[in-house]
């Protein structure tokens, strides 16, 4: 349908691209994304390098993406969700534990799961920052998922990747005692899959 949102960055030219409030993905158009500058103003069409600026109303969390990306110069892609599995765990306030190498591996730990609160922006973006870990993503207690990358390819990954962790271990979790990794042993996959893992490194 049209919940959650998704935006995408460009530092050089200032402008964010986002989501239209409450379209449905499926009749979702490039066109239809709106630009807008880091300081919450609509840019107008001579602003934007294909002159092209959407009619529509930007997404209601406009301003946590704007938040975000002021506190953080890394981040050029922000993805929120409310996939199902994740979504699960927010309900129950309960951080997904670093129970698999695959969540060692891009998150660095749990993803942990902030407080629930209302939805005034400055304070979802407060709750973000505040109980973000080194990891790409967090919970939002009773809300869903955020998160956040480089890019917004990257974003989409990190977001995908939390609703597959949390499906796995609520299957795992139906099955036994879920067993965290050992802070020495997440430290090894963080370490290897952040310094060997693809084709950026030549060593053997």
């Amino acid at each position: 349908m049209h919940s959650g949102n998704a935006s995408g960055y460009d530092r050089r030219s200032g402008l964010i691209l986002i989501k239209p409030s409450g379209v449905d993905y499926e009749k979702l158009r490039p066109q239809d994304l709106v630009a807008v500058h880091l300081n919450g103003q609509i840019a107008q069409p001579e602003e934007i390098p294909d002159k092209i600026q959407s009619q529509l109303n930007p997404s209601v969390d406009t301003k946590i993406h704007l938040g975000l990306y002021r506190a953080d110069p890394k981040l050029g892609g922000i993805v929120h969700t409310h996939s199902c599995f994740a979504t699960a765990w927010a309900a129950l306030g309960k951080a997904i534990p670093c129970a698999l190498t695959a969540i060692a591996d891009e998150f660095g730990g749990a993803i942990p799961c902030a407080p629930y609160v209302d939805p005034i922006e400055e304070k979802i973006t407060g709750a973000i920052l505040e109980n973000r870990s080194r990891g790409p993503a967090i919970l939002l207690g009773q809300h869903g998922v955020f998160a956040f990358d480089i890019s917004p390819q990257a974003a989409l990954k990190a977001a995908v990747m939390v609703e597959d962790a949390a499906r796995t271990l609520s299957i795992a979790a139906g099955m036994g005692k879920l067993r965290p990794l050992t802070k020495r042993n997440l430290s090894l996959w963080w370490e290897r899959y952040h310094t060997s893992y693809g084709q950026s490194s030549k060593t053997l």
